[in-house]
């Protein structure tokens, strides 16, 4: 949004906000712990609202939102049958969400003036957003910092905020379980010391190797599935989440499996490259592609597809 809003519209804004209630935000107690809900007492009428507890203190949110606008946690949203009428542009531009978002509008943390339009009842955005404050006046706002839960707990929580908790509980049961035993699977075929990389090749031919928490696939790969990380790896980027590589020492860091993520436009002449074809597990044909663009969340959606693709890559 521009820097200073015209008078009318700031009028208009007063109006909705006074209309549609207050957001109480405690923006003094960030909680560590893990939020909980309070349902109310009256039953899950259109006009019901619950306290979650947010990274930023309690919220008042509607028992059952039925107009969100999904700054961040869209997938997690979508994953769980809910209807956006606001996202982000990454989410709207996954392929695994293209069917889901056909009435769903672009919005950012900018365009606030748009997202009024929307008449959002519930909105959740980033931590890192400038503009917290702001889309707090427009509806109830709850605050998601990245990679602060992890991405079962990240799950659960949306549920929670949405009245889908249970629903959030058993994709998480019924995937541990499958996950594990898929794990199990693997090792009996690769080998139970068998090592798995992820690498991403991006622009101008850098790649990028992560730990277990950054996407890609590793938390399915490296939590649930318990595949073996490269030592390299581990000494790299299992701290900071993602280490930069040259083509050059890329095979320093490939284990005897590479998952390689990469967009359909990114050049690949690297693929014909010694110092790639001699890495043993391109050698061998152990080298599993996943498209960036479906593979950069790690919600239900992103994690059920990755989960057929693993099992069909290791597997054969």
């Amino acid at each position: 949004m521009k820097k200073a809003l015209a008078i009318p519209f700031i009028l208009l804004l007063v109006l909705i906000v006074s209309a549609c209630g207050s957001n109480t935000v405690n923006n003094q107690s960030p909680s560590p712990s893990p939020s909980e809900s309070t349902a109310p007492e009256g039953g899950n009428s259109s006009g019901d609202t619950i306290t979650y507890q947010s990274e930023l203190g309690p919220v008042e949110v509607p028992a059952n939102p039925q107009r969100i606008v999904a700054l961040s946690s869209a997938p997690n949203l979508l994953s769980l049958g809910v209807k956006l009428v606001g996202v982000d542009e990454w989410t709207y531009g996954n392929p695994l969400f293209k069917e889901m978002l056909t009435d769903t509008a672009v919005v950012s943390e900018t365009s606030l003036e748009k997202i009024l339009e929307l008449e959002p009842d519930l909105i959740l955005a980033g931590a890192h957003i400038n503009n917290i404050a702001k889309l707090q006046e427009i509806a109830p706002t709850v605050v998601y910092t990245w990679g602060k839960n992890d991405y079962l707990t990240q799950q659960l929580e949306v549920g929670k905020l949405v009245n889908k908790e249970k629903e959030a509980q058993a994709w998480i049961d019924d995937f541990t379980v499958r996950a594990e035993a898929l794990g199990q699977k693997v090792k009996e075929k690769i080998g139970e010391n068998a090592t798995v990389s992820v690498l991403e090749v991006g622009d101008n031919k850098t790649f990028y190797t992560f730990g277990n928490n950054f996407a890609r696939g590793t938390e399915l790969l490296y939590q649930a599935m318990k595949l073996n990380m490269p030592e390299k790896v581990k000494e790299d980027a299992l701290g900071p989440g993602l280490f930069a590589l040259s083509t050059e020492v890329v095979s320093e860091y490939a284990g005897d499996y590479i998952i390689l993520s990469r967009r359909s436009q990114v050049d690949v002449s690297f693929m014909e490259l010694e110092t790639w074809k001699n890495i043993p597990a391109v050698a061998n044909g152990h080298v599993i592609e996943i498209n960036t663009d479906a593979s950069s969340y790690s919600d239900p959606t992103t994690l059920e597809n990755l989960f057929k693709i693993f099992e069909e890559g290791f597997m054969k």
